[in-house]
């Protein structure tokens, strides 16, 4: 079963999304944030004792595949930091992204992810996966912020089309569309 989980900032998707393997030992969490200040360190602490300490934790944005192993049951969290880590270590410095490369960068994190979701599919796994709806709000003023959420959308389009059910969690409150 494969199952997105998306929301705005602090929807309550994480919680969601954990919450669905909460009588499971046998999960792996896949975590994709990197830590680079202070506060990023305090959101990772937070979210891990938000866990079981008995999930095992893998943390990468590549080679996802890496994280299977004898558990059953896998929990991305999140797609959106995975998009901005593999967005940024494509495009570097640029301050302009042309299609070609938005195309190439999109291309690569479908790649990561449809990888994973294929292996977990024949090995009869399951998969949560967490995404930010990014489109809700304002337009990004720079030219890297528009780049980045037009990137984030045509993901989430893509991997809500390989998803078993998808859920929009909005004030803590899911609904499913899918």
């Amino acid at each position: 079963m494969i199952i997105l989980v998306t929301g705005g900032a602090r929807s309550g998707k994480s919680t969601f999304a954990e919450n669905m393997y909460r009588d499971k030992r046998d999960v792996v969490y896949i975590a994709t944030s990197k830590i680079w200040d202070k506060e990023m360190e305090e959101r990772v602490r937070l979210h891990q004792s938000s866990r079981p300490s008995y999930w095992r934790t893998y943390e990468g944005n590549y080679s996802l595949i890496n994280a299977l192993g004898e558990e059953k049951n896998y929990l991305l969290d999140c797609i959106t930091i995975l998009t901005s880590n593999i967005m940024f270590d494509m495009t570097k410095e640029e301050e302009y992204i042309d299609y070609e490369l938005q195309r190439k960068v999109e291309n690569k994190i479908y790649e990561e992810l449809q990888s994973l979701i294929k292996i977990i599919e024949h090995k009869g796994y399951n998969l949560v996966l967490v995404t930010n709806e990014v489109g809700y709000s304002l337009v990004p003023e720079n030219h890297i912020g528009r780049v980045f959420r037009d990137i984030q959308g045509r993901i989430n389009q893509r991997i809500a089309a390989l998803s078993n059910e998808v859920y929009l969690v909005c004030c803590g409150i899911p609904v499913k569309i899918k």
